[in-house]
């Protein structure tokens, strides 16, 4: 496997995605690849600095599509509205708008590649990687990269059915499938998602009587072989087992950004500090292994 750094949700964090960029394991390596678990932009003050520097990576990068880069299509569309916390105006308003809505919604859903299945929210329980794939490259080519794509993504908003039938057709379908593969946290043990909660699993309110899991944690999974890399519960933190890279660290919040080399787990995490030259010096970085 070449170096390959699998970063966490950005959301907008430029100048961390910089001092990132700037660390010597990942700037002295011209040849690493960096892959991007999706939620580049939103929240944080840089959406359109951070969107601009990692297409400038070109082909040393790999970006998949979060709920928050969706959220910025379906608001380009004209079917959603901005929210007061969204910070994709600068994107919308740019004279280059049409590259950069261009770019994202010809950005994948899910990357498989060396055994590492990277999604930004979660894998259904009955789903194997390459399912996976095959159902991301459908939500694709039939909804985000089509000539309607507005309408064909108007379609697949909402929040049912919210579980996974292999004869679901159309736009059923392919909402399950963008909804897990971006939207995913909590299950029920029927498999079906509890898209209202997004707070710690231990937090759950039934979590303790064993009712409902991290989506990961649900029985007889069978991606459970494969090393599954993923962001989008910054409450859930960073999380690292034998098949689980978990690594929004919530730096939007006043978090960490993380970046994880997969071929020997070693960590990088940039700290949040708010309109503060520190967030750029090297001596808050740390490189450790797992």
């Amino acid at each position: 496997m070449p170096n390959i750094w699998a970063i966490g949700d950005v959301q907008g964090c430029y100048d961390q995605l910089e001092s990132l960029l700037e660390h010597p394991e990942i700037r002295d390596d011209p040849n690493c690849k960096l892959w991007f678990a999706g939620d580049i932009i939103n929240r944080g003050k840089g959406s359109l600095k951070t969107i601009k520097r990692i297409m400038e990576l070109g082909d040393r990068a790999i970006t998949i599509l979060g709920n928050h880069d969706i959220h910025c299509l379906a608001v380009a569309a004209g079917f959603r509205k901005e929210h007061s916390t969204d910070t994709i105006n600068g994107i919308l308003k740019s004279k280059y708008r049409d590259d950069y809505i261009e770019w994202l919604r010809h950005r994948p859903l899910a990357h498989y590649e060396y055994d590492h299945l990277m999604v930004h929210a979660g894998v259904i329980q009955a789903w194997t990687a390459e399912k996976t794939m095959e159902l991301a490259e459908e939500v694709s080519k039939k909804v985000l990269r089509s000539n309607s794509w507005q309408q064909k993504l108007a379609d697949v908003f909402g929040n049912e059915p919210n579980y996974w039938d292999d004869s679901f057709k159309g736009s059923k379908r392919r909402r399950v499938v963008i909804n897990a593969l971006t939207r995913m946290r909590m299950c029920h043990l029927n498999g079906s998602m509890d898209f209202a909660y997004k707070g710690a699993p231990q937090l759950h309110p039934f979590h303790h009587k064993e009712k409902v899991l991290p989506w990961f944690e649900l029985p007889n999974r069978k991606t459970a072989d494969t090393t599954i890399v993923f962001g989008h519960w910054s409450t859930l933190g960073l999380l690292i087992r034998p098949h689980l890279l978990a690594l929004d660290t919530g730096c939007v919040w006043g978090g960490r950004l993380t970046a994880i080399r997969l071929n020997d787990r070693k960590l990088i995490q940039i700290p949040y500090f708010e309109d503060s030259v520190e967030a750029l010096s090297p001596k808050i970085w740390t490189v450790k292994n797992s």
